[in-house]
């Protein structure tokens, strides 16, 4: 037990210094995603948001699950804002973490604090019986682990319905939308999600979804947050007036200019109830710049165009305009 004791100190200096170092990490790669969205999964696509979009030439990947949605799994449509309804981020609050994620983290934490207080992982072991005790236990925790993660699993993933024929007719797969242009290059793709209504995506949609795309940039970048009232999903103007919050609070700006779609096509297109939802791949590029505010230094970016490929979903109401409603990230 020596041995233990004698390495208690540099396992506590360890733990102690990824503690500073995770902050730390994640507030870097948060001031590299500035841009609108932030590079994260944000928004709600009505009852498809636990499922995947549809893969499409732009983004043949997959779209990354949202790490903030007001969605709940099982209700349909789009979620009401509420007041701090948003699902957190964090290492161990990822989607799909659910009960494990708990367990690890409260494992982890009693971990790190036994050893900052003098305990440590192996503190009170009294010999031969104690080292078997513990070692039921982790296996026990491990069981549990699995047990719980099958458990959400299956209830994430239900098994589908039996392919046999039925009374009530075929089922209709998602189709090909025929393909139309804008001026950077928006094409059709994809199809109607499965067994929903079938909703058509006109030339003047995409024509809507790209100046979508740069409005949205351009009111971010101004920090008009009645702008992006206008043109976003209360949910999104949420979120989109909290990170301008954090920037201004880290005295920062970010300024994106020169939005140009390069390549886009429709991944879904379904309706619920009075809602219409359009699933769009889009790569294109933009100047990403963060500027400190009051003396324009930059912060981070540059002056030179990056290319961004992301799946944006837009919602329509019955009568009114199309708005931002999801930003995923293409994995």
């Amino acid at each position: 037990m020596n041995f233990f004791h004698r390495t208690r100190g540099a396992v506590a200096a360890l733990a102690v210094t990824l503690s500073l170092a995770m902050p730390l990490a994640l507030a870097l790669s948060s001031a590299a995603d500035a841009r609108v969205g932030g590079g994260g999964n944000s928004g709600s696509r009505g009852s498809r948001s636990f499922s995947a979009p549809q893969s499409t030439p732009t983004a043949p990947g997959t779209a990354q699950p949202f790490n903030r949605s007001m969605a709940q799994p099982g209700s349909p449509g789009m979620a009401a804002p509420a007041a701090g309804a948003a699902a957190k981020g964090g290492f161990f609050n990822r989607p799909g973490m659910g009960m494990l994620g708990g367990l690890a983290a409260g494992f982890l934490g009693a971990g790190l604090l036994g050893m900052l207080f003098g305990g440590g992982f192996m503190s009170g072991l009294g010999g031969f019986a104690s080292i078997i005790g513990l070692v039921l236990q982790v296996l026990l925790v491990v069981v549990v682990a699995r047990l719980a993660w099958s458990w959400w699993q299956r209830r994430k993933n239900p098994q589908p319905a039996p392919a046999y024929a039925s009374n009530a007719g075929p089922t209709v797969g998602p189709g090909p939308e025929p393909s139309y242009r804008t001026g950077f290059g928006f094409g059709g793709g994809g199809g109607s999600a499965p067994n929903a209504p079938p909703l058509e995506i006109k030339p003047e949609d995409y024509e809507a979804f790209e100046r979508l795309l740069g409005d949205v940039q351009s009111a971010w970048s101004n920090e008009d947050v009645e702008k992006l009232n206008q043109l976003t999903t209360p949910e999104m103007a949420s979120y989109f007036a909290k990170d301008l919050a954090e920037n201004k609070a880290a005295n920062d700006i970010n300024k994106v200019s020169d939005v140009k779609l390069l390549q886009g096509d429709l991944a879904e297109s379904w309706r619920e109830g009075e809602t219409d939802y359009a699933t769009v791949a889009m790569r294109f590029s933009l100047v990403d710049k963060t500027l400190e505010r009051g003396t324009n230094r930059l912060v981070s970016g540059s002056e030179t165009p990056i290319e961004v490929t992301e799946v944006w979903t837009f919602a329509r109401r019955s009568g009114a305009d199309w708005e931002l409603s999801a930003i995923q990230q293409t994995a």
